[in-house]
């Protein structure tokens, strides 16, 4: 744990499915990134189709928190999956939008055939 401060910069991952679907809490940001990068390797590395991401509880602090989730997407991509962001925060979503990244990380909010990441 990483300390900023007087309060704690953090960030939580759980296996919901190992390899497929992780849950990710707390702080994505400079301090934090090494290990949710770590354990998002050895998920993509471990399982097979999607990985899915649970954000709802997670806050993006910096362009480091933005660049895990990219760099993810980009592993998953070469390892011939695809990663997807599930229950984001209005926050992330919005940043993703921003950033135009919501037109090439999938999420949750497509039409049924996949085809469409969240909205523009």
């Amino acid at each position: 744990m990483a300390r900023s401060s007087d309060r704690e910069v953090t960030a939580d991952v759980h296996d919901v499915v190992p390899g497929s679907e992780i849950d990710i809490s707390g702080v994505l940001g400079v301090q934090s990134v090494a290990d949710v990068r770590a354990w998002l390797g050895r998920a993509i590395d471990a399982g097979v189709a999607d990985l899915v991401l649970h954000l709802g509880d997670a806050e993006v602090s910096d362009a480091t928190g933005l660049g895990v989730i990219v760099g993810a997407h980009h592993r998953a991509r070469r390892a011939g999956r695809r990663l997807v962001i599930a229950d984001a925060s209005p926050r992330l979503e919005r940043l993703l939008r921003a950033t135009k990244l919501n037109r090439v990380i999938a999420g949750t909010h497509q039409d049924a055939a996949g085809i469409n990441p969240m909205p523009a």
